[in-house]
């Protein structure tokens, strides 16, 4: 079983941003976040999007989020 659970898309930006991302810049629904010492992440989900536990782990490799943190 995994230990990712699926999760909104506006839920899942809100923890990114408590975690130290910054919005950088957005157009439509595309936001790219970045953060000091990773690369620019590309946050391409609408709002109500539900995002599963698959997407959650390789978001997790990009952005160091961890189950902990949702």
């Amino acid at each position: 079983m995994s230990q990712w659970s699926s999760i909104k898309a506006n839920r899942l930006l809100a923890v990114l941003l408590g975690i130290g991302w910054k919005l950088k810049r957005q157009t439509g629904s595309h936001r790219t976040l970045s953060k000091d010492s990773w690369p620019d992440f590309l946050f391409a989900f609408h709002d109500n999007d539900e995002i599963g536990p698959k997407m959650l782990a390789r978001i997790a490799k990009h952005t160091g989020v961890t189950p902990k943190d949702l």
